[in-house]
Protein backbone atom coordinates (compact mmCIF):
# COMPACT_ATOMS: atom_id res chain seq x y z
CA UNK A 1 0.00 0.00 0.00
CA UNK A 2 2.98 2.31 0.53
CA UNK A 3 4.47 1.76 -2.91
CA UNK A 4 3.49 3.70 -6.03
CA UNK A 5 0.20 2.25 -7.29
CA UNK A 6 -0.17 0.08 -4.20
CA UNK A 7 -3.51 1.65 -3.44
CA UNK A 8 -4.84 -0.12 -6.53
CA UNK A 9 -4.33 -3.52 -4.91
CA UNK A 10 -7.66 -5.28 -4.60
CA UNK A 11 -6.69 -8.41 -2.64
CA UNK A 12 -3.80 -10.35 -1.15
CA UNK A 13 -3.51 -14.07 -1.74
CA UNK A 14 -2.09 -16.23 1.03
CA UNK A 15 -2.32 -19.78 2.35
CA UNK A 16 -5.28 -19.91 4.72
CA UNK A 17 -7.36 -22.81 5.94
CA UNK A 18 -8.68 -24.25 9.17
CA UNK A 19 -5.29 -25.76 10.00
CA UNK A 20 -3.25 -22.68 9.02
CA UNK A 21 -4.57 -19.62 10.83
CA UNK A 22 -1.47 -17.50 11.42
CA UNK A 23 -2.82 -14.58 9.38
CA UNK A 24 -5.68 -14.03 11.84
CA UNK A 25 -3.50 -12.02 14.25
CA UNK A 26 -2.52 -9.14 12.03
CA UNK A 27 -2.95 -9.61 8.28
CA UNK A 28 -6.63 -10.55 8.23
CA UNK A 29 -7.69 -7.67 10.53
CA UNK A 30 -5.55 -5.22 8.55
CA UNK A 31 -7.14 -6.27 5.27
CA UNK A 32 -10.60 -5.97 6.78
CA UNK A 33 -9.72 -2.47 7.95
CA UNK A 34 -8.58 -1.62 4.40
CA UNK A 35 -11.86 -3.10 3.06
CA UNK A 36 -9.70 -5.48 1.03
CA UNK A 37 -10.80 -9.12 0.89
CA UNK A 38 -8.24 -11.82 1.43
CA UNK A 39 -7.90 -14.55 -1.17
CA UNK A 40 -7.23 -17.92 0.45
CA UNK A 41 -5.33 -20.35 -1.68
CA UNK A 42 -5.39 -24.00 -0.72
CA UNK A 43 -8.41 -23.39 1.56
CA UNK A 44 -8.87 -27.15 1.85
CA UNK A 45 -5.24 -27.79 2.77
CA UNK A 46 -4.86 -29.58 -0.58
CA UNK A 47 -7.68 -31.94 0.27
CA UNK A 48 -6.18 -32.48 3.69
CA UNK A 49 -2.73 -33.48 2.45
CA UNK A 50 -1.13 -30.43 4.12
CA UNK A 51 -2.76 -31.33 7.44
CA UNK A 52 -3.61 -35.02 7.47
CA UNK A 53 -5.65 -34.73 10.67
CA UNK A 54 -7.79 -31.96 9.18
CA UNK A 55 -10.20 -34.16 7.24
CA UNK A 56 -10.02 -37.15 9.57
CA UNK A 57 -10.95 -35.26 12.72
CA UNK A 58 -14.04 -36.86 14.33
CA UNK A 59 -15.58 -33.52 15.34
CA UNK A 60 -15.21 -32.13 11.82
CA UNK A 61 -16.87 -35.28 10.47
CA UNK A 62 -19.67 -34.96 13.03
CA UNK A 63 -20.28 -31.29 12.16
CA UNK A 64 -20.39 -32.25 8.48
CA UNK A 65 -22.89 -34.99 9.24
CA UNK A 66 -25.19 -32.59 11.10
CA UNK A 67 -25.18 -30.30 8.05
CA UNK A 68 -25.55 -33.28 5.68
CA UNK A 69 -22.36 -32.33 3.81
CA UNK A 70 -18.78 -33.55 3.49
CA UNK A 71 -15.96 -32.51 5.88
CA UNK A 72 -14.23 -30.64 3.04
CA UNK A 73 -17.36 -28.52 2.64
CA UNK A 74 -17.32 -27.61 6.34
CA UNK A 75 -13.65 -26.67 6.09
CA UNK A 76 -14.40 -24.46 3.09
CA UNK A 77 -17.46 -22.92 4.77
CA UNK A 78 -15.27 -22.12 7.77
CA UNK A 79 -12.72 -20.39 5.53
CA UNK A 80 -15.28 -18.04 3.97
CA UNK A 81 -17.45 -17.62 7.09
CA UNK A 82 -16.60 -13.95 7.71
CA UNK A 83 -17.47 -12.71 4.25
CA UNK A 84 -14.01 -11.08 4.08
CA UNK A 85 -12.27 -14.11 2.58
CA UNK A 86 -12.47 -15.34 -0.98
CA UNK A 87 -11.48 -18.98 -1.39
CA UNK A 88 -10.11 -20.58 -4.53
CA UNK A 89 -10.27 -24.33 -3.99
CA UNK A 90 -8.98 -26.51 -6.76
CA UNK A 91 -11.70 -28.57 -8.38
CA UNK A 92 -11.25 -30.64 -11.50
CA UNK A 93 -14.28 -32.89 -11.35
CA UNK A 94 -17.74 -31.43 -11.88
CA UNK A 95 -19.00 -32.97 -8.61
CA UNK A 96 -16.27 -31.10 -6.69
CA UNK A 97 -17.15 -27.82 -8.40
CA UNK A 98 -20.78 -28.38 -7.42
CA UNK A 99 -19.84 -29.32 -3.84
CA UNK A 100 -17.72 -26.17 -3.55
CA UNK A 101 -20.59 -24.00 -4.80
CA UNK A 102 -22.98 -25.59 -2.28
CA UNK A 103 -20.78 -24.28 0.53
CA UNK A 104 -22.33 -20.83 0.12
CA UNK A 105 -25.51 -22.24 1.69
CA UNK A 106 -23.81 -23.69 4.78
CA UNK A 107 -24.28 -21.62 7.92
CA UNK A 108 -22.00 -22.74 10.70
CA UNK A 109 -23.51 -22.34 14.16
CA UNK A 110 -21.68 -20.73 17.06
CA UNK A 111 -21.33 -24.22 18.51
CA UNK A 112 -19.80 -25.49 15.24
CA UNK A 113 -17.30 -22.61 15.23
CA UNK A 114 -16.42 -23.13 18.90
CA UNK A 115 -15.78 -26.83 18.34
CA UNK A 116 -13.59 -26.12 15.31
CA UNK A 117 -11.69 -23.42 17.24
CA UNK A 118 -11.03 -25.90 20.05
CA UNK A 119 -9.56 -28.46 17.64
CA UNK A 120 -7.74 -26.03 15.35
CA UNK A 121 -7.10 -23.02 17.59
CA UNK A 122 -6.46 -19.52 16.36
CA UNK A 123 -2.97 -18.21 17.10
CA UNK A 124 -2.47 -16.02 20.14
CA UNK A 125 0.52 -14.15 18.75
CA UNK A 126 1.89 -13.06 15.41
CA UNK A 127 3.11 -16.03 13.37
CA UNK A 128 5.12 -16.38 10.17
CA UNK A 129 3.03 -17.10 7.10
CA UNK A 130 2.78 -20.78 6.26
CA UNK A 131 3.96 -21.81 2.84
CA UNK A 132 3.42 -24.95 0.85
Amino acid sequence: MNTPGGDHCSTKQVLYHLGSRGIEVDLLPWQKQQKMPLMAYSPLAQGGSLRKELMSDPALKEIAKTHNVEPLQIALAWTIRSGNVIAIPKAVQEKHVTANAEVADIELTNEDSSRLDAIFPAPVRKMPLDII
